[in-house]
């Protein structure tokens, strides 16, 4: 069985920035800080993963962000080290420091019970969320959700010079179809990957689940949201495939689906 437990102690402090525009600190105990963002409201609270390389103002938290503000419901959203306003580099980032963060952000910020949703590498941060704190996590919703990525969609696929790159180098600069500049995948990123897979075998995640995967994701192919779903313990769990969507799920009926999805789970688990 699968387990993820947070080293972190649950003394993370929470400030807040001088300005009322700026976003909330939570400063951890070695010092480093995570940005984020919370709206108060009613519960189950919903709480944002978000992608790699992508910060807590994209279009999806951002429109869930206005939802819940519209419905009263609780909402967080964050920045991983490395990411948008939170201290540290991108570059030393990993999946478990990440997910070290979540956890940080979900024990400090957050209350009671909790709906954890994931975008792309976020749903496989969503994941290890839920298993370390399978109590307050009562539901998870994928969105192009990416477990394993860096084994199944990186390191499967590179060839030998991008191998030989990370294994000499300890770099790879892979091409982005989302802008200029390259993702930076280190070695470091890999090899701490291959500690968190989790779709190599039974998943204990018994809460309701809802994966919704674009067929023309040229990213994270929707066979990941089916192979996810195959292997979750859990029996409530549904994968809608949209035949026109692509990776990032923004268009208007996308994130219409997104909020209606997340909307309806939290009433069947209040």
């Amino acid at each position: 069985m699968q387990t993820f437990t947070s080293p972190l102690p649950l003394s993370c402090t929470v400030t807040m920035t001088g300005l009322d525009s700026a976003p909330r600190v939570l400063v951890r105990p070695d010092g480093a800080t995570i940005a984020y963002r919370a709206v108060p409201g009613n519960t189950p609270g919903i709480i944002f993963c978000g992608g790699f390389a992508s910060d807590m103002s994209g279009t999806k938290a951002m429109s869930l962000d206005a939802a819940c503000r519209r419905l009263g419901r609780a909402f967080v959203r964050f920045d991983y080290r490395g990411h948008g306003g939170s201290s540290g580099e991108f570059e030393e980032g990993t999946i478990g420091a990440w997910a070290q963060d979540a956890v940080a952000v979900f024990d400090a910020v957050t209350s009671g019970p909790q709906v954890v949703v994931g975008s792309s590498m976020g749903g496989w941060i969503m994941l290890l969320l839920a298993l370390a704190r399978p109590e307050r996590v009562k539901g998870l919703v994928g969105l192009a959700a990416a477990p394993d990525f860096t084994e199944d969609l990186l390191w499967a696929r590179y060839g030998e010079i991008e191998r030989r790159a990370l294994e000499d180098e300890g770099v790879w600069m892979e091409p982005s179809d989302y802008g200029e500049e390259p993702y930076v995948i280190t070695r470091q990123l890999i090899e701490d990957g291959r500690e968190h897979l989790l779709l190599r075998g039974r998943l204990a995640i018994d809460c309701p689940v809802r994966l919704i995967h674009g067929m023309r994701d040229r990213d994270v192919p929707h066979d990941q949201s089916m192979r996810l779903a195959a292997v979750l313990t859990a029996s409530d769990v549904s994968v809608t495939l949209v035949k026109d969507g692509d990776h990032r799920l923004s268009e208007p009926r996308d994130i219409l689906r997104m909020i209606g999805t997340i909307e309806t789970l939290c009433q069947e688990v209040s």
